[in-house]
């Protein structure tokens, strides 16, 4: 292995395929973007270099705030609505569920693998207010309330849109953070509960210092995940009611798309370029002396 690794060709050939095919689907694409940046207009009607005011354009816009208002506050709950859930059925499967652990976690998993489409239409249909009443409204009826037009007030638009979300993704996190669960030392456990320490006692003092790692890689995916929503959020609300549900990435689409804009719609994709990049170096930063990542 040390010297097909130390052969300058031979990783060129390993690596090269990978590299390149990397740099046209990723690399490019960025480069390309970036530079959009710089002009307006789009393929059909033709670009005009436009210098910084793409960027002058971006610090007056006044649908920026809201947009990237509800991008962060969207981000926090569905990232810490994912780990948390995700984690707490990890302990489920590894403490209290050791036997139908399997079955469980291939029923939790489910969602994940639904198109997301067929999720969000299946969330409208539970949620439905009019024409139909939908099983929701069907309940709080059947208790006496009055229905709720789940998506014409935006309060409850994002309660639909990060119960649907956690819902669909709870699964997948689930799995990431039982792997992370297994790699604990059967000894050090065994060890603890002989010395008669109980199940929470272990979750608190040995499990949850043990599988910070695996947490933080799990926060970062999520946030950088959620930070960059776009199809569930525009299968279920379309970014209504009015703009209440528009994260930057629909608005960058609506930008570029819709309007006929991709340079200011480029200009919007960088600002969420940097807000994740920031968001992601924060993380690291704030955990990298508890993780030993640092």
């Amino acid at each position: 292995m040390h010297s097909v690794l130390g052969d300058r060709r031979s990783v060129a050939i390993l690596l090269g395929p990978a590299l390149l095919v990397y740099s046209l689907v990723m690399l490019v694409p960025m480069l390309w973007s970036l530079g959009y940046t710089f002009f307006t207009g789009s393929v059909i009607t033709g670009f005009t270099w436009a210098g910084g005011a793409n960027f002058s354009r971006l610090l007056e816009d006044p649908a920026l705030p809201e947009a990237l208002w509800f991008t962060v506050e969207y981000a926090l709950v569905i990232t810490a609505g994912q780990v948390v859930v995700g984690y707490l059925l990890a302990l489920l499967y590894v403490f209290f569920l050791r036997r139908a652990g399997s079955i469980v976690r291939t029923l939790v998993f489910f969602p994940v693998i639904l198109p997301t489409v067929a999720v969000a239409l299946l969330f409208q249909k539970f949620f439905e207010y009019a024409p139909q009443t939908g099983p929701v409204n069907a309940m709080i009826e059947a208790f006496g309330g009055s229905g709720v037009d789940w998506f014409a007030t935006p309060g409850n638009a994002f309660l639909v849109v990060a119960l649907m979300d956690i819902w669909r993704s709870m699964g997948f996190y689930a799995v990431l953070l039982y792997a992370g669960l297994l790699d604990i030392p059967d000894e050090m456990m065994e060890a603890a509960a002989i010395d008669g320490a109980g199940t929470w006692r272990l979750i608190r003092s040995i499990v949850v210092p043990l599988s910070l790692p695996v947490l933080v890689s799990s926060l970062v995916f999520s946030i950088n995940g959620t930070l960059k929503a776009f199809d569930s959020i525009y299968a279920l609300t379309g970014g209504g009611p009015g703009s209440a549900t528009t994260p930057l990435t629909l608005y960058m689409y609506q930008t570029s798309f819709a309007y006929g804009d991709y340079g200011y719609g480029s200009t919007i994709a960088l600002t969420l370029t940097v807000l994740c990049l920031l968001v992601t170096v924060f993380i690291f930063r704030g955990t990298r002396r508890d993780t030993g990542l640092g």
